[in-house]
């Protein structure tokens, strides 16, 4: 018995990588000492991502190319019997139920029940009889089936990250009834065929099924995998999210700790002092990440220097900025400033001079930076000049909320710890002073008319945050860690697309 055709991956093929990579992973004794992201999803997720494997396995199955099938026998009697099914396609596919249960310390067991199929293709068959008779025929046939699944999913690490090895793959056949050209009873040469077609197309089906599901999971742990990198990069500052330990698989949740170390350029970044703890995490929501403080001020540094962290302003922003109090000391403050000068003509730059200093603390984000703050104007047939200039160290501390696909940044206060005014162009004067005070209070104010909340989120969106439908998230910040825990539906077109392409 012979059965050719596209195999995915051999299950043999597929352990021995999973077993090369599992033991490539090397964890520290103590893993949660260098984690700086953790990644929970508790079991009401793992029950809504179940509701879109029956769509998942529909598309696999839809896409599937099942091997051609011949054998052959000799009968008493009767000479020898040879066939062979070819072009098998599946039709009409449905899954009655699936159900899912996270087994402590060992698998995602997934118990898929009354999938109900038709195979179609085409069956050639020849009959050399004892007494030289011989025929040879070729016809359509349907195969009716009713099949049961269990998938046993073992989390595993490959070459430090997350791998999926679902070999552990079990078929049981309640119905598998072959008809010949629409034919429901066939002839006594019919049921021979069906009684031989019938064991061997078993055989086939268990393997080339499982060995799809089996390449299914791998290549959807490697989409989620991309989505994540791709989700944690910008240009050339990136996360390292390499796993720190074996994924864990308990009752009620799914976890994984990642490194979190940033990446950029010659930048060297080390956590050894993390304070996770699992008990840290709680299991009401359906999905939970844990930031460490480092990651942020990591992030922070890496954007000072790739000269990231400065804000300009010009037009209708500028003009926001400093009319925000609609005072006449406001007005006289501008006009000192600007010198009659309009805000199209003008620019105000805020930047940092110094790596940011990040803490995080019950009340908020706290943030503490030296900063610098210039006001330029281009008046008409002069020369540009700077009419303010002033160096600040200001510390802010900051909510974050993230609302209606928004992120929104608050601030809770902004004290000012050190400032000096360098080289002011225009005359001084005890009015100038009140202005150059407004002035600065204006271009160092910290809320979201600065665009700094509607930039992240636009680059959130580039990675396709918006595609997701979050529900209630909430940002809660302890000492020296954030968490973010939120509910969520899946957007199920996106594997739908990815495995439409890739299968």
């Amino acid at each position: 018995m012979l059965w050719e055709g596209r195999m995915r991956l051999g299950t043999f093929w597929i352990l021995l990588v999973l077993v090369h990579g599992s033991a490539a992973c090397e964890f520290r004794p103590l893993p949660y000492s260098t984690t700086g992201i953790v990644c929970r999803m508790t079991k009401p997720a793992a029950l809504l991502l179940n509701e879109e494997t029956a769509q998942v396995i529909q598309a696999a199955f839809r896409n599937a190319k099942f091997p051609n099938i011949t054998g052959e026998r000799s009968m008493r009697l009767l000479g020898k019997v040879s066939y062979g099914l070819s072009n098998i396609q599946v039709n009409d596919l449905s899954i009655e139920q699936s159900e899912v249960e996270l087994r402590e310390d060992d698998a995602i067991h997934i118990d898929i029940k009354n999938v109900t199929a038709t195979f179609k293709g085409t069956l050639t068959y020849g009959y050399a009889g004892a007494w030289f008779l011989q025929l040879f025929h070729s016809v359509d046939f349907e195969i009716k089936s009713s099949i049961d699944l269990q998938i046993n999913i073992e989390l595993m690490c490959q070459k430090e990250q997350v791998a999926a090895d679902a070999s552990d793959c079990y078929l049981t056949f309640h119905k598998l009834t072959l008809h010949l050209q629409g034919d429901k009873e066939p002839g006594w040469l019919k049921q021979l065929f069906t009684d031989f077609i019938s064991f061997t197309l078993k055989i086939v089906l268990k393997s080339e099924v499982c060995n799809e599901i089996n390449f299914l999971a791998q290549m959807l742990a490697n989409f989620v995998l991309d989505l994540a990198a791709n989700f944690v990069k910008d240009e050339d500052i990136k996360l390292d999210i390499s796993l720190t330990s074996t994924p864990l698989i308990k009752a009620n949740y799914l976890e994984s700790h990642h490194k979190g170390l940033v990446l950029y350029q010659n930048y060297t970044d080390v956590l050894s002092d993390s304070v996770y703890l699992p008990s840290l995490l709680p299991e009401s929501r359906m999905l939970y990440f844990w930031l460490s403080q480092h990651i942020l001020n990591s992030l922070a540094s890496a954007a000072f220097l790739d000269k990231r962290l400065m804000l300009t302003l010009r037009g209708e922003k500028l003009q926001e900025l400093f009319e925000a109090e609609d005072t006449e000391a406001q007005r006289e403050a501008v006009q000192m400033i600007f010198q009659g000068t309009s805000y199209n003509d003008s620019v105000a730059k805020v930047w940092s001079l110094a790596h940011p200093q990040i803490s995080v603390q019950p009340e908020g984000t706290v943030v503490k930076s030296l900063v610098a703050a210039e006001v330029r104007i281009f008046p008409l047939g002069e020369e540009p000049r700077i009419v303010l200039y002033v160096e600040k160290e200001i510390t802010v501390t900051i909510q974050a909320a993230y609302a209606e696909k928004k992120l929104i940044l608050h601030p809770l206060d902004s004290r000012s710890v050190l400032w000096s005014p360098v080289g002011f162009i225009v005359p001084f004067s005890p009015g100038l002073r009140a202005a150059q005070k407004k002035g600065i209070s204006a271009a160092l104010r910290f809320d979201d008319s600065t665009g700094i909340g509607q930039t992240l989120t636009s680059l959130m969106n580039s990675k396709g945050l918006h595609l997701f439908e979050i529900k209630n998230p909430e940002i809660i910040t302890k000492k020296g860690y954030i968490i973010v825990q939120l509910d969520f539906s899946f957007p199920n077109h996106l594997l739908l697309d990815f495995l439409e392409k890739k299968i």
